[in-house]
């Protein structure tokens, strides 16, 4: 028979924080890589309208926002397999402690992943709607001095747009990345009563 400080330490609330973690991760995650494909692949098809060859180049926004998801996935799962379900006396194992715990990785990843992928959307956008006029702007003939001298104005600047795209890219995906190690140093903070 377990006493009354058995039950302030594993109440069966605590399962139900885990399970809030395990939500928070997946949730938020996709949430954040869902915004950042839909707001970069508007951009994208915005600029490709004019320049159909950048469409390949500009799709680095759309994988990186759907890494994100990939995260929660991850904490998710880590998350899940950590839960232990009430032993064959019916007393519950998975402690109030190990439920804070599991609730403050699934929010680290979820809540790093929908920032992230706010991030990556607007960003995106932006950057992959510059590179497509860039490149317009660069297709239009110049007039020359004399007449019939027209041609075409002189490259380079369309590929520093496009390493400053990569670079935003990587920088905003970093945070997802942040919060998926968070969480899993945060999911190994665990305490299981009876054991």
């Amino acid at each position: 028979m377990a006493d009354s400080g058995y039950y302030d330490t594993c109440p069966t609330i605590a399962t139900f924080m885990g399970f809030a973690g395990v939500m928070s991760a997946i949730v938020f995650a996709n949430v954040g890589a869902a915004y950042g494909t839909g707001k970069a692949g508007v951009g994208i098809m915005t600029s490709c309208i004019r320049n159909p060859e950048l469409i390949w180049r500009n799709l680095i926004p759309i994988i990186m926002a759907g890494v994100n998801g990939i995260y929660g996935l991850i904490t998710s799962i880590i998350l899940m397999g950590a839960i232990q379900a009430p032993g064959d006396d019916g007393y519950n194992k998975y402690s109030l402690y190990t439920g804070c715990a599991h609730l403050a990785a699934g929010l680290a990843c979820g809540l790093s992943g929908l920032g992230s992928g706010m991030c990556i959307g607007i960003a995106g956008d932006a950057s992959v709607r510059s590179c497509g006029a860039y490149e317009w702007e660069r297709k239009k003939p110049t007039k020359g001095k004399m007449m019939g001298m027209g041609g075409k104005k002189k490259g380079g600047g369309g590929d520093k747009l496009f390493v400053t795209l990569v670079l935003i890219q990587v920088f905003a995906g970093n945070l997802a990345l942040y919060g998926l190690i968070t969480s899993i140093i945060i999911s190994q903070q665990v305490f299981y009563c009876g054991e």
